[in-house]
């Protein structure tokens, strides 16, 4: 049995969110925590200690919400391999979600987005962001404009300078072993140069590691990261981005950093951030 928290607003875009989740994960047994947040601003910096959630007159109002949402999820989804839980608080937002983390062992976090269908100075919402640096759990961002798909292609996008660990592949491998994803493996290189040792034996052992499952490894040159992945995922069909969030290079260039703010955010598939 896996916990998969979703933290929601009540909005589209938390729907949007949620039916992907409840679609990706319809064959495995899954208990789905549904998590609502006040966030008043006397409390947007303190500190939670793991019992000190308290609940209030927003949060019970946030209660009669949830109820409607479970009414929802539970209308949507037909899985008999689904169980649902639902909570509603008064927190600051990041300290809620460690705090729940830690209290139900959650092994994924599953976020819409609604910064991700274009340039807005970062190419995901706030919230988000904070979430996905601040809290070490893999993170399943949903873009708004997301559509559900098997996910037979899987993008991994490094440059090869970080060793991937054991607890980021077993994420990476059971996200991909639901549908028997293969693993496509892209590293951006801004020019022609050839791979440091350190690299090189970076990429021997994730060779290995990927052993057991379909791979392949891929190099474009382009100094553009958001072309270069966007013609990558085109091309080979990609139906999902893992990376790493420890790799800031890469994570802040494609999910901070957008480069063209005029121009609409390429991504239409969901990230998959992984962490150590």
């Amino acid at each position: 049995m896996q916990h998969i928290l979703i933290p929601t607003d009540f909005s589209q875009h938390a729907w949007n969110a949620t039916s992907y989740a409840l679609q990706f994960f319809k064959t495995v047994n899954t208990t789905f925590h549904f998590f609502h947040i006040e966030t008043p601003n006397d409390l947007s910096g303190k500190p939670l200690q793991l019992d000190s959630l308290v609940t209030s007159k927003r949060a019970s109002e946030g209660n009669l919400k949830m109820k409607e949402w479970r009414q929802k999820v539970t209308a949507y989804d037909t899985s008999a391999n689904h169980y649902f839980k639902e909570e509603s608080v008064e927190s600051s937002f990041v300290e809620a979600i460690k705090t729940y983390i830690i209290k139900h062992s959650i092994d994924l976090l599953v976020m819409g987005s609604k910064g991700s269908s274009c340039f807005t100075g970062r190419a995901i919402g706030s919230k988000t962001a904070r979430v996905i640096t601040r809290v070490k759990c893999p993170v399943l961002i949903i873009p708004e404009k997301a559509v559900f798909k098997k996910p037979t292609r899987v993008g991994l996008l490094t440059d090869f300078n970080l060793v991937y660990k054991n607890k980021v592949m077993q994420t990476l491998l059971a996200v991909a072993d639901i549908y028997k994803s293969s693993i496509s493996v892209l590293r951006v290189a801004q020019a022609e140069k050839a791979l440091e040792d350190s690299q090189n034996s970076n990429r021997k052992l994730l060779k290995n590691q990927l052993k057991e499952v379909s791979h392949s490894f891929h190099v474009i040159e382009n100094s553009n990261l958001e072309t270069a992945v966007q013609s990558f995922v085109d091309s080979m069909q990609i139906e999902m981005i893992a990376m790493i969030a420890k790799n800031l290079n890469l994570f802040q260039r494609l999910l901070f950093k957008p480069q063209e703010p005029n121009k609409n955010y390429p991504m239409h598939i969901p990230f998959l951030v992984l962490h150590e």
